[in-house]
């Protein structure tokens, strides 16, 4: 009986890995689409990139610094159990995380969310990032900062002893990417063309809107896997309760999105239909778990409504973000951290005063790191965007040599 139950929440968890590495091609999708045509390649390199890379570090380094195995007494801030990754004895059995998974499930599962905060950054930055720049600022923020952070909660750390409580990731990951996002756009500075000289915005479409459609859906899907899988086993009701937060919270956050939006534009406008959704997902992430349906659709109709004033507000600090992704992950996912002290299941004014502490040393870490990261990049690749010229001409040429749709080309971009 104990092995058939392994067995089964196992192949749940292995099932919630795949679904979590399929949102990589949701994100691919939802930045070439808002992106323009000559930035696609790069675009695609860059996610590819984040994968691989992220998967090998967390082998190497990472999962042992996000779960050191602190000791009773320790300062709960940093640990480190050692380079490469083996199994331990009992790694395979019920003995291991109570039955939940095996150990190499364990690895793989967590090393899919490490590559994500990374993915994050690259929508941010898209379009005017310097291919080299990025590539040594992933190895060292998912290298490094991610892990640390994670180890703070997920490992067992002083801010999982204070109480601090975040199911999936709302902070530990989307707001990881996040807050490295704003620093680095705002470092970087503007697209070409993005504010006129008196500083007006001029919008800059995207070149596939289906693709964005289809990278939504498809990270709606992977959601399933994402905050379904950290249930930690295929547990029948706190498994299904969390995949149905999980759902109501997008549908009302895209639905919240798209009205408000309406109020303010006068127009229903898709991406903020489709940011919304995303908004609402990063909202429930923290709490999936602890929320009523009720809970979860208040949360996502805020997470909606703040993706359209948190879009206005980056435009108007002249910010520029492609994607949005500092509305979606940072704003929502500070949104849906501090969400569980307010409708959790252990909510209240000392709940609360954790999820803000634990909110407010996450994002001044998270600041202080990727500044001295960019700062090292900056002084050895020499800049963190490209030239002018090669901006103009777009990343795909500069950069990679090559056209994304060579046989379809205009002289539009």
């Amino acid at each position: 009986m104990e092995t058939t139950i392994l067995t089964t929440n196992n192949v749940w968890m292995m099932v919630c890995t795949g679904l979590v590495f399929f949102m990589h091609l949701g994100f691919s999708f939802l930045e070439i689409g808002l992106t323009r045509q000559k930035n696609t390649i790069n675009i695609l390199f860059k996610n590819f990139f984040v994968i691989t890379i992220g998967l090998i570090l967390y082998c190497l380094v990472g999962f042992n610094m996000m779960y050191p195995g602190f000791v009773e007494g320790s300062s709960g801030i940093f640990g480190f159990a050692g380079f490469g990754i083996t199994a331990p004895e009992g790694g395979m059995t019920a003995d291991y995380a109570d039955g939940g998974y095996t150990w190499w499930t364990d690895f793989l599962f967590q090393g899919m969310f490490a590559a994500t905060a990374a993915t994050i950054v690259s929508g941010a930055v898209a379009e005017r990032v310097k291919l080299s720049s990025f590539m040594l600022f992933t190895v060292l923020y998912v290298g490094l900062i991610y892990p640390i952070i994670g180890s703070w909660k997920w490992g067992g750390g002083f801010l999982d002893v204070l109480g601090f409580y975040d199911f999936a990731g709302s902070t530990l990951v989307h707001s990881v990417g996040g807050w490295a996002a704003i620093v680095f756009i705002y470092l970087m500075g503007a697209r070409i063309g993005k504010f006129d000289k008196n500083g007006k915005i001029k919008a800059i479409p995207g070149h596939n809107l289906p693709f964005a459609a289809a990278g939504v859906l498809i990270l709606w899907l992977g959601w399933f896997g994402f905050n379904g899988g950290s249930v930690l086993s295929a547990d029948p009701e706190l498994t299904s309760l969390t995949l149905v937060t999980t759902c109501l919270a997008a549908a009302a956050g895209g639905v919240s999105a798209a009205l408000f939006s309406n109020i303010l534009y006068k127009n229903f406008d898709v991406t903020m239909f489709m940011n919304g959704i995303l908004g609402g997902l990063v909202g429930i992430t923290a709490g999936a778990d602890q929320m009523s349906p009720t809970d979860a659709i208040i949360i996502g109709t805020i997470a909606g409504i703040i993706i359209v004033l948190g879009v206005a507000f980056i435009d108007k600090l002249k910010l520029d973000d492609p994607v949005g992704a500092v509305a979606v992950h940072l704003i929502c996912g500070i949104w849906g951290t501090l969400a569980v002290g307010i409708f959790g299941a252990m909510a209240g004014t000392e709940q609360f005063i954790s999820q803000l502490i634990g909110v407010g040393v996450i994002g001044t870490t998270c600041i202080i790191s990727t500044f001295t990261i960019l700062f090292i990049v900056k002084a050895i690749t020499g800049n963190l965007r490209v030239s002018k010229e090669e901006e103009l001409i777009g990343l795909d040429l500069s950069e990679h040599g090559m056209e994304a749709y060579a046989d379809f080309a205009s002289k539009e971009n």
